[in-house]
């Protein structure tokens, strides 16, 4: 039985040590950003000198300050890290008005130089666009010149490689990396430098915790876990929050471990992760009917593509993609403790009823293979979560 495990810890990320070192295959996170007003209260927290500096408006000393305090999650980060690891980091830059000073602080490349310093090597970054059609979002003197000020529409994902690049010498080694393969089609939208995503909204009905989520989208992590780590890695999210990282790991065959310094998150999670679970499966559906799709209009306009995927019968575009495998969540299992986690079991055919797999009687004749695949696997039984589960 190939199950995951998924562990959330309730503790200080500057304090990882009991994550073993050369343990993580990626790091997933978004940290809270320096000079952004709504996580003012995180970071004097941390800091008497952080509360001092913004109470006296000094914004240079505040954000320099708050940076050293991420700076100890960064050096765990390089630690916990195999050889070849990738860390991936969700951060926006800032800009704010402290006394009668206004000025952008630049929160990414901050972290750049401090991750470049620590050894990590700098890898092409991903623009998550994060577009906003309010009529006054300018800023500054509106239409009078010299001070007005562009709007920032965007935030950073940045892509730190630990080492040179990781090596798969064994064969089984070499056959799980064939099967965490993506789709041709999902490369080709995945690995462009400017992502449209939209971003997550915080309907959060649990009043400890709406005022301090910033949670990123779960196609956002979805894709970097596939991106950037094989199947039955461990994937660590040090800044937690709501949990987007973890189930996106669960969902594509992954371990993970969250870090999350604030307990009034053990109840939302508690709350919100078995509502979570019950959908991915319907998300795994998806990838399958977009290459259908996508295969349908490839062989329309290209003709039928020359590789079959050996599991599912299916065509797909290059020799890479012929092992590729996607298992369903079969079963959950909430192990309760100190600290709280989650055992998934996974089938090789999909767990969620019939998936609505319109268009299938359009495809060619020559994907007969396809349309037998997709037909079994739209016959089968839902995911088996018990109902203790959600007590």
């Amino acid at each position: 039985m190939i199950q995951t495990s998924h562990k959330i810890h309730f503790a200080d990320s500057r304090e990882l040590g009991f994550i073993d070192s050369g343990s993580v295959g990626l790091i997933v996170t978004s940290p809270p950003y320096p000079m952004i007003e709504m996580w003012d209260d995180c970071f004097r927290a941390q800091s008497k000198d952080i509360r001092t500096a913004i109470d006296d408006c000094d914004g240079r000393t505040a954000f320099t300050l708050m940076h050293k305090e991420l700076d100890k999650v960064w050096s765990h980060v390089y630690r916990v890290l195999i050889d070849g690891g990738i860390a991936s980091i969700n951060i926006g830059d800032a800009t704010r008005t402290l006394g009668k000073t206004f000025r952008l602080y630049s929160n990414h490349s901050r972290i750049l130089n401090y991750c470049f310093e620590l050894g990590f090597d700098i890898l092409p970054v991903i623009l998550w666009k994060k577009t906003t059609n309010a009529p006054n979002k300018f800023m500054g003197s509106g239409m009078l010149p010299p001070g007005a000020y562009v709007t920032l529409e965007h935030e950073y994902i940045l892509i730190l490689r630990k080492g040179d690049k990781r090596s798969f010498s064994s064969n089984e080694e070499k056959l799980n990396r064939q099967e965490s393969a993506f789709f041709w089609e999902e490369r080709n939208i995945w690995f462009s430098d400017v992502w449209d995503l939209k971003g997550t909204k915080q309907n959060l009905n649990h009043k400890e915790v709406r005022n301090r989520s910033a949670a990123f989208p779960f196609e956002l992590a979805y894709r970097l876990i596939n991106m950037f780590s094989t199947r039955h890695d461990t994937v660590l999210d040090p800044f937690l929050g709501t949990g987007t990282t973890i189930h996106a790991a669960i969902a594509s065959e992954r371990n993970s471990i969250g870090i999350e310094i604030d307990n009034n998150f053990q109840s939302y999670l508690a709350e919100a992760t078995p509502k979570v679970l019950a959908t991915l499966n319907e998300y795994i559906s998806d990838r399958f009917q977009r290459h259908t799709t996508f295969i349908e209009e490839y062989s329309r306009k290209k003709g039928q593509p020359k590789h079959v995927n050996s599991y599912y019968g299916f065509p797909v575009v290059t020799s890479q993609e012929v092992k590729l495998r996607l298992r369903y969540v079969d079963k959950v299992e909430k192990i309760i403790g100190e600290t709280p986690e989650y055992r998934i079991s996974y089938a090789e055919g999909p767990v969620v009823g019939k998936p609505d797999f319109t268009g299938l009687d359009k495809l060619p004749a020559s994907n007969k293979q396809l349309r037998l695949a997709l037909y079994r696997r739209s016959h089968s039984n839902r995911t088996r979560i018990p109902s203790s589960f959600f007590s």
